[in-house]
């Protein structure tokens, strides 16, 4: 329980965790204007009421308040910079006439935004949003799978999309995800479109994941995998030293992507 109300500032950061999932020291020292000790200060102060979750580095939305997704509008617009960093980046790595699993996510669709100058790719897509956009090149071949479609994102899920998935055999995966877990451990909020995500991992030669900060230290609760399983992870700040670690022992190359 709180001993004293929070102050204005207490506030606000609790109000910018609650709405970006989390935050880290150096993104809440880009908002106030105060030393990261006073806002570890802070941290721990709401994280000692229950009103957050502090990881190394920063903190996250209490349990209650972030097993549920940010809706998909306020998505688009989060941490938008970073996404178009990470987004250029693989665009760069992906070759022209490849063929290419793209997932659901607002990560994925600004990466088949970054993919429109390319030539011949091949998509196969569980997400709405990037079949409508990458349809619009004649020389790219866009399938969509089948499957129910979620109103509140276009993103397609169930077993119809999964046993879609399981029919190719893609060069690459770019998967987006929810959140990371400080053991590597990917996360996600449905269990259709983890069960989609697992599917495009087991059958593209080459996975690639992306994931801005903001993915660090949430707390999902439906387990899609382990970070150990993508060959690349791209992202805008350097992880912790025990997720870089872990990649260091499983050989998954890192990409770090700062926001210009």
């Amino acid at each position: 329980m709180l001993e004293k109300p929070l102050n204005t500032r207490q506030a606000a950061i609790l109000k910018l965790i609650e709405q970006n999932g989390a935050a880290t020291i150096e993104e809440l020292e880009t908002n106030f204007d105060v030393t990261p000790q006073t806002l570890r200060r802070d941290l721990n102060m709401l994280a000692d009421a229950n009103l957050i979750q502090r990881f190394h580095g920063g903190a996250s939305a209490a349990p209650s308040l972030s097993t549920h997704n940010v809706p998909y509008q306020d998505r688009q617009i989060h941490h938008l910079r970073e996404k178009e960093a990470i987004a250029k980046e693989i665009a760069r790595l992906i070759p022209d006439h490849s063929s290419l699993f793209i997932n659901i996510g607002t990560t994925t669709e600004t990466i088949a935004q970054a993919l429109m100058q390319h030539h011949g790719l091949q998509i196969v897509t569980n997400n709405l949003h990037v079949a409508s956009l990458m349809s619009q090149k004649e020389d790219f071949r866009v399938i969509v799978t089948s499957g129910e479609v979620r109103a509140k994102d276009g993103g397609i899920v169930g077993e119809a999309t999964t046993e879609f998935v399981k029919q190719f055999r893609l060069d690459f995966g770019i998967i987006g995800i929810s959140a990371i877990d400080d053991d590597g451990t990917l996360l996600d909020y449905d269990y259709r479109e983890v069960r989609v995500a697992q599917a495009i991992i087991e059958h593209s030669r080459q996975v690639f994941l992306a994931a801005d900060h903001s993915k660090f230290g949430r707390r999902a609760m439906v387990r899609l995998g382990s970070l150990t399983q993508a060959n690349r992870f791209f992202t805008d700040r350097v992880p912790s030293p025990e997720i870089v670690e872990l990649m260091q022992e499983s050989n998954v190359a890192l990409h770090l992507c700062p926001a210009l």
